[in-house]
């Protein structure tokens, strides 16, 4: 049933990287009841996000939708919220309630900003976390403007997961204190967390602040993307001497070939590589390249990923209610994870949950659907 098969976890319905933590650890085993507004019963929810979970739908702001959520909660592991700093606290289950109530609950919370400082009240996206974080400015050509990379380094890396990290160290540490605690995650700090290699190389020099003109950031002609023949498109990341020299064979690029590190020559390696690259089809490079050191992949669209033969050989994506879908990772040895269930409709278990609560008393309430 998965590494954290008998830990409850009541996750308060919000959107993006909170629910990427809740799917995670659902797919780990965990028990998630995401607790839904009752408005929302007849919209669908997260097809993909939801999964793994079944659902409750009460109105916090009614005494009969608080009083279901603090019962989960007493019985819970792990709450999950994502609420705007002060939010939980207004409607009645902020950290000091919940822990009262329950000692030993990890209360996890997820915002941009952090629950204190000077802008942690203020609204915002993936986007402006990561670039307070210093991750936005890094990321584009040179000489050109920042290029947001997906919402997945503020969202769900240095978020969402960042969080699953947290809510699962601090219940590690309740094993010894038998006390909970308070996580707080904050995207700005996560993603400024994933970008610690990079500050390491500014460190040491290494780093150049200009943005497209480092090894890792599309300057070197080595470490970067290039059209196919076929308006497809390759990856090389021949960082490594020994890897480089299999590229340039593999190109039939070995005369006249300057120092891979000498910055100067990269604009006229990068022409020449892209006129080699351009001679044969995506699918061509692919079956040359494949197997060899040159660490090459081919640049796959998402609808793509699913069906590629290293993909199916592993099993790494899943089949869930006809939906295709990213398998849980990482693998374990023995407690393997797994999707237990589809994405619930809000309000989907309600009746099952309360009986479980045993308040079966609630299920005529205006405020519990």
């Amino acid at each position: 049933m998965g590494p954290l098969d008998g830990i409850k976890v009541v996750e308060v319905a919000s959107i993006g990287p909170a629910p990427f933590c809740a799917m995670v650890l659902a797919d780990l085993g965990a028990d998630v009841v995401r607790v839904d507004r009752a408005a929302e019963v007849d919209v669908a929810g997260p097809p993909l996000l939801g999964r793994g979970r079944r659902s409750v739908a009460v109105d916090l702001k009614h005494p009969d939708g608080l009083d279901v959520l603090l019962h989960l909660a007493d019985e819970a592991d792990i709450l999950l919220e994502g609420f705007r700093p002060g939010v939980a606290e207004r409607l009645g289950f902020g950290p000091d309630v919940c822990l009262g109530r329950n000692p030993a609950l990890v209360y996890g919370r997820m915002t941009g900003w952090g629950q204190t400082g000077p802008w942690a009240a203020m609204a915002g996206h993936d986007i402006n976390y990561i670039a307070l974080a210093g991750v936005l400015g890094t990321v584009g050509r040179e000489g050109e403007a920042p290029v947001p990379p997906l919402n997945v380094v503020g969202d769900f890396g240095g978020g969402g997961l960042l969080l699953a990290v947290g809510v699962l160290a601090a219940l590690a540490e309740r094993r010894r204190s038998g006390e909970g605690q308070v996580v707080d995650a904050a995207m700005v700090e996560g993603a400024s967390l994933l970008m610690t290699m990079i500050h390491e190389m500014v460190a040491t020099g290494d780093w150049n602040e200009a943005r497209g003109t480092n090894s890792l950031d599309g300057g070197a002609w080595f470490y970067d993307s290039y059209e196919t023949a076929d308006g497809g498109w390759v990856a090389f990341g021949s960082l490594e001497p020994q890897f480089n020299a299999q590229l340039l064979a593999a190109l039939e690029l070995t005369d006249d070939v300057p120092d891979q590190w000498d910055r100067a020559s990269w604009p006229t390696m990068r022409a020449r590589v892209a006129a080699a690259v351009r001679t044969r089809t995506r699918a061509e490079w692919e079956e040359r390249l494949a197997g060899t050191d040159v660490c090459f992949a081919p640049v796959l669209a998402p609808s793509e990923v699913r069906d590629h033969p290293h993909h199916v050989t592993r099993q790494s994506w899943v089949d869930v209610a006809g939906v295709a879908q990213p398998a849980p990772a990482p693998r374990f040895s023995r407690t393997p994870g797994a999707v237990r269930r589809p994405a619930p409709r809000p309000g989907e278990h309600t009746a099952e949950i309360l009986a479980e609560l045993g308040l079966d008393h609630l299920r005529g309430s205006e405020a519990v659907r």
